[in-house]
């Protein structure tokens, strides 16, 4: 499973670790799903390998909010994450992001959950954004998101 994220905050990017923002809800999802056996903290991302887990951006530029982003940043992000599933080759993506889904893969009107293009030969999932900015989502929910395509994905 590679998770990919939209672009680092400011405090990912100052930090160098994915989902580093105190208050960002990835990794209590992560765990809450089943993904992990115990509360990984970004500090100790490299321990997702022993998992069968990666993580990525489609964006490395760090901004403050994922709006900044241009849809040619976007859509250049798309291409980076696609030859970097030809080269890894996971059975799932999961972007975690809708609307950057939508303008990076010209989806316009894509939901969240499974899609139904693929990655070469990786099934394409679409998780809520963790952000503690996207008030749209408390931690259930996306722990729900999260454990469907652990149910999904998982045998």
């Amino acid at each position: 499973m590679l998770f990919c994220g939209i672009n680092p905050g400011l405090y990912s990017g100052a930090t160098r670790h994915h989902f580093a923002r105190p208050g960002n809800r990835f990794w209590p999802a992560l765990h809450g799903a089943g993904f992990t056996p115990r509360l990984v903290s970004p500090w100790e991302e490299g321990v997702l390998l022993e998992y069968g887990l990666g993580i990525t951006n489609l964006v490395r530029r760090a901004t403050a909010t994922a709006a900044e982003l241009t849809s040619d940043e976007l859509r250049a992000g798309r291409r980076r994450l696609e030859r970097k599933v030809e080269r890894y080759m996971p059975a799932w993506v999961a972007v975690v992001g809708i609307g950057a889904y939508r303008t990076a893969f010209d989806r316009p009107k894509a939901r969240m959950g499974l899609q139904p293009e693929r990655i070469g030969t990786s099934g394409l999932w679409v998780l809520p954004n963790p952000s503690g900015l996207n008030a749209n989502h408390q931690l259930a929910d996306l722990t729900a998101a999260f454990r469907a395509l652990h149910l999904a994905a998982v045998p």
